[in-house]
């Protein structure tokens, strides 16, 4: 494993980047990724009071980022961690406006009272980027996303180029985040009825053309961008998880069984809704 991070150069080819990505909607490259919006599941021991985790937290080859010890995981490891610069507020903090999981059924309604998330998550404002580099090829990135609004942003990157960004917006035109919570309140994209979008968010590659080894988390314009429970798959190829009949990787245990049950539920519904 070559777990060597050039952070300088990192931060440098960061900047000259992150200028275009208010733009990036109109200058985005060929739609590269996928990307799949679920409740995701409890915690490894069913905490519902840390956020949405994601249903491949216990796929083998994933390692995931739960943000629990306070701390930006930086340094030679796995993930590194980084902001861009340190001139704002942007930290691993615990409040009010932390990523939620919601364990009750929305009914006819997605706007619900969630479980409230007590732990510590990653919160980001504008001109303080945060840079992910990886170890390793990575075909699968997972986040619970709360108190969405717009200007959130991930982008994708191999070496220096760009694969793909996403924002709130193509959530909102994809159908919307999984629940609104309350609690949030806020106004605007990523919000209703007075609550803000949240859910666990999966961005996943479908070649090997689309492995990436660098991920930035920006919040373009005013507001904030609130995260938690990080998930990294690493491989080659697509990412299959979604695909269980012609998947290589290995099985999910029972419990993910159940999450991604509900995945294919919910889709199957949303397009009986829709019908």
């Amino acid at each position: 494993m070559n777990s060597s991070i050039q952070m300088l150069s990192t931060k440098v080819l960061s900047a000259l980047a992150f200028g275009a990505i208010a733009v990036i909607g109109a200058t985005n490259p060929a739609q590269a990724f996928d990307f799949k919006m679920t409740s995701g599941i409890a915690g490894p021991n069913g905490e519902l009071n840390q956020g949405a985790f994601s249903e491949f937290y216990a796929l083998e080859g994933t390692t995931t980022v739960d943000f629990n010890d306070g701390k930006l995981p930086t340094g030679d490891v796995f993930a590194s961690y980084s902001f861009s610069n340190n001139s704002n507020k942007s930290s691993v903090r615990a409040n009010k406006w932390a990523p939620t999981y919601a364990s009750l059924e929305a009914g006819d309604s997605d706007v619900l009272q969630a479980n409230k998330n007590d732990s510590n998550y990653l919160a980001v404002f504008k001109g303080n980027d945060v840079v992910i580099d990886l170890a390793e090829d990575l075909n699968y990135f997972g986040i619970n996303w709360g108190a969405a609004h717009s200007g959130n942003t991930y982008s994708f990157f191999k070496g220096d180029t760009l694969l793909q960004a996403f924002s709130t917006t193509d959530i909102e035109e994809a159908g919307g985040f999984q629940h609104y919570n309350t609690k949030h309140g806020g106004r605007g994209m990523g919000s209703k009825d007075g609550a803000q979008g949240n859910g666990y968010a999966h961005f996943y590659a479908e070649s090997d053309a689309e492995l990436f080894d660098r991920i930035v988390i920006s919040q373009v314009g005013g507001g904030g961008f609130e995260t938690d429970n990080h998930s990294f798959h690493v491989g080659s190829g697509g990412f299959t998880g979604f695909n269980p009949e012609v998947s290589s990787q290995a099985v999910p245990e029972p419990g993910m069984m159940l999450g991604l049950m509900g995945i294919f539920g919910g889709a199957m519904l949303k397009r009986k809704k829709q019908a």
